[in-house]
């Protein structure tokens, strides 16, 4: 089976710092990969090169079999690679049901002057996918309202309107309460498996990564340094060390 996402040789330097260290790389249809590492490891510069936020100097990135390494980040979104970020993007002085509608505006072309936003989306889509994150009975709050938890699932939300094959997470659960954290997580990968998703999340909770990933690649100074099962990745000496710090 060939795979979802594969990339080849990715190099990248800043200043003299390697960033991106010829990472070779694949993601299967269907997997969670927890992406782990230290700050600085290169975990964000790898998803912002697969989001077509930064091109790399060297190698190649495939999406469902096309290059799309030089694609810029709103065609790599057309071909199927959602994103969410770790300080959700929301229009914060809009609706929640209006973060919807802009979201699969800007997914069908009709973010344009003089387009009415009632015409993009029915109400009924937008309560579907509302329901999906539970957040249907804030539709029509102010998403500046809406608490950190609730602000990173219609996150999620705006995502999935764009109908990914990939969802990028870049911390999901970053400036959530610890009590609120598995309750979050429960909900995105439920959404996730029924929609039929393939999912990549970066995490710093330990809890979490075990929890919830299928699969776990730890990152050192711009290079993958394991890539396996949780369990044994979690259970690695040099992983231990450097990544979780003990």
């Amino acid at each position: 089976m060939s795979a979802l996402l594969q990339t080849r040789g990715l190099q990248l330097a800043f200043c003299g710092v390697v960033v991106a260290d010829s990472i070779d790389f694949e993601l299967q249809q269907g997997e969670r990969l927890a992406v782990i590492g230290q700050n600085g490891a290169g975990k964000t510069t790898f998803i912002n090169i697969c989001t077509g936020f930064i091109r790399p100097t060297g190698g190649s990135v495939h999406f469902d079999g096309r290059d799309i390494t030089r694609m810029a980040p709103r065609a790599i979104v057309q071909r199927g690679i959602g994103r969410s970020f770790q300080l959700p993007q929301l229009f914060l002085e809009h609706t929640v049901r209006d973060c919807i509608r802009l979201a699969a505006a800007g997914r069908s072309g009709l973010l344009r002057l003089w387009t009415p936003l009632a015409r993009v989306l029915p109400d009924g889509e937008i309560d579907r996918i509302l329901e999906l994150v539970g957040l249907r009975e804030r539709a029509d709050d102010l998403c500046a309202l809406l608490p950190e938890g609730q602000r990173k699932l219609l996150d999620i939300a705006m995502a999935l309107v764009l109908q990914p094959k990939l969802l990028i997470m870049d911390e999901p659960t970053s400036g959530v309460s610890t009590e609120e954290k598995h309750g979050l997580m429960a909900i995105i990968m439920r959404v996730l498996d029924e929609q039929k998703i393939t999912s990549i999340f970066v995490e710093h909770d330990v809890d979490i990564v075990t929890r919830y990933a299928t699969r776990v690649a730890a990152w050192i100074a711009g290079r993958i340094a394991a890539d396996g099962q949780p369990a044994e990745v979690l259970g690695n000496p040099e992983i231990r060390r450097n990544v979780i710090g003990e």
